[in-house]
């Protein structure tokens, strides 16, 4: 996946507006797929509020892809503070991970694209602060 273009996908927001990929070209764009009944998510959760944070006016930005109904969602982004846009959905959410490599339907699951619309990075499970960082850092 690394080096190719990202696939194309629209998947709805929490209020059921749909959103597209496009929305974010020019910029270093994170996905990150996750669930709110998946431990390693809900750790790694903090850490990309916190990238969001430092990097966002800089031009990263991060999306959060939850495999799940959107009003299973909305409640959780609110408690936690969640400072980038959350999409959410099932099977199409299983759908568009796929095309961006999670064959093995691996939550979390991060795609990092470059402001070209290239994949720079993938990753099957938790990241930390500091490997994103060093991914995203060149990049932006």
């Amino acid at each position: 996946m690394v080096g190719q273009a990202r696939p194309d996908f629209t998947l709805p927001d929490l209020k059921g507006r749909p959103r597209h990929i496009g929305e974010w070209d020019g910029q270093v764009v994170a996905l990150n797929f996750w669930a709110t009944w998946c431990p390693p998510c809900l750790k790694e959760i903090p850490r990309l509020i916190t990238l969001q944070s430092r990097y966002g006016g800089r031009g990263l930005q991060i999306v959060g892809i939850a495999l799940q109904k959107p009003g299973d969602v909305s409640a959780f982004v609110r408690e936690h503070g969640m400072n980038y846009p959350v999409l959410a959905g099932e099977m199409p959410v299983v759908k568009v991970a796929e095309s961006y490599g999670d064959s093995i339907g691996a939550l979390p699951y991060t795609v990092v694209i470059d402001r070209h619309g290239r994949i720079a990075y993938t990753k099957q499970g938790p990241v930390t602060v500091q490997e994103i960082r060093k991914v995203i850092q060149p990049l932006l």
